[in-house]
C-alpha cells in the first residue's frame, strides 16, 4: 500500500468543506469514550463498556439499517459483576435509534488512531480538488451520497450482520473515485515501503488504480465491520458510486498542470 502524501493539482478556492470534515472528524474521535486514550482513569473493562453502548448508539448496524430489527437488549455503558466475573451490563435501549441516521452518525467515528489518521490523510490530499470541482455544496452533498451509498452497499451483501460499521472511509472512497475521472493524470508524491519510505511521483490513475484494485481483491473474501477491521466492500461500493457521479463533470474539468523539475534523478517526459 502506497501513502500519498502531496499532490501536484492546485486549487481555486479554499477547501472549506474539507477543513470542517476533518476538524470534525476528530474533535468526534476525541469525545468517543475509550478510543482516544485513557484520559478520565477509568479502567480498561469501563473504557470498553462505554465504548460498546456508544457504539450501538451511534454506528451503523446491517442488520437494523437493511431490516429495521432493533435489539431488545443493549450494552448500557456500566460494568457490573456476573457468574462468570465482571462484564458489560446489558438492558433495554434508553433511546430511540435512526438506522438511517445511523449512517451519518458513523462516518463521524474510528476505531483507533491509526484508523482516523490515515481516512484524513486521504481526504486532505485529493479532497481539496474534487471540492474546488464541484464547489462547497455540491461537494458536501456529494460525501454524503458516497457515504451513504457505502453504508448501504455494505449492508446488502452483508444484511444479516450485528457487528458496527464504523468510519469516513465510504465515503473518502467515492471522493477517490471522482478524482480518477477528473484528474486520472495529475501527479501524487506518495511514499512506498521498502524497507524504508521511498518518495515516488507517480500519476492518479496508478496511485488510486491500485488502491481500488487492492479493495476489490480483498472484498472478494468478504467484508468486515468489527472496529478493527476493514469493511472493504463500503469502500469499492463508495468509490465506483464517486467515480460515476463524477462522470459526467470530465468534459468541462481542466487538466492539473503538467509537473516540472526533476523525476527520479531524471527531467520527467511529458505525458508522464
Amino acid at each position: 500500500m502506497v501513502i500519498p502524501v502531496h499532490d501536484i493539482n492546485p486549487v481555486r478556492r479554499t477547501p472549506y468543506v474539507t477543513y470542517a470534515l476533518i476538524a470534525a472528524n476528530v474533535l468526534v474521535f476525541l469525545l468517543t469514550p475509550g478510543t482516544a486514550g485513557s484520559v478520565t482513569g477509568q479502567s480498561e473493562l469501563a473504557q470498553l463498556c462505554h465504548l460498546q453502548a456508544f457504539l450501538d448508539h451511534y454506528a451503523v448496524v446491517p442488520k437494523e439499517l437493511i431490516h429495521d430489527q432493533l435489539p431488545r437488549l443493549v450494552p448500557t455503558g456500566a460494568v457490573g459483576t456476573g457468574p462468570h466475573g465482571p462484564g458489560c451490563v446489558v438492558g433495554p435501549p434508553g433511546y430511540r435509534k435512526s438506522p438511517p441516521l445511523s449512517v451519518l452518525t458513523a462516518m463521524f467515528l474510528h476505531g483507533s488512531w491509526l484508523h482516523l489518521l490515515g481516512n484524513m490523510l486521504f481526504l486532505l490530499v485529493f479532497g481539496n480538488n474534487i471540492e474546488d470541482r464541484l464547489g462547497h455544496v455540491r461537494f458536501a452533498l456529494f460525501y454524503l451520497v458516497c457515504g451513504y451509498a457505502a453504508a448501504y452497499g455494505f449492508a446488502y451483501l452483508d444484511d444479516t450482520s450485528s457487528a458496527p460499521l464504523i468510519g469516513a472511509s465510504g465515503a473518502i472512497a467515492g471522493v477517490l473515485g471522482a478524482y480518477l475521472v477528473l484528474y486520472p493524470r495529475a501527479r501524487v508524491w506518495v511514499l512506498v515501503p521498502f524497507l524504508v519510505f521511498l518518495p515516488l511521483r507517480l500519476p492518479a490513475w496508478i496511485v488510486l488504480g491500485f488502491w481500488f484494485a487492492l479493495q476489490a481483491v480483498y472484498s472478494s473474501g468478504g467484508g468486515l465491520s468489527r472496529v478493527g477491521t476493514v469493511a472493504y466492500t463500503a469502500h469499492v461500493a463508495g468509490f465506483l458510486v464517486g467515480m460515476a457521479l463524477a462522470w459526467p463533470l470530465r468534459p468541462g474539468t481542466p487538466p492539473p498542470p503538467e509537473p516540472r523539475g526533476l523525476l527520479f534523478g531524471r527531467r520527467a517526459r511529458p505525458g508522464w
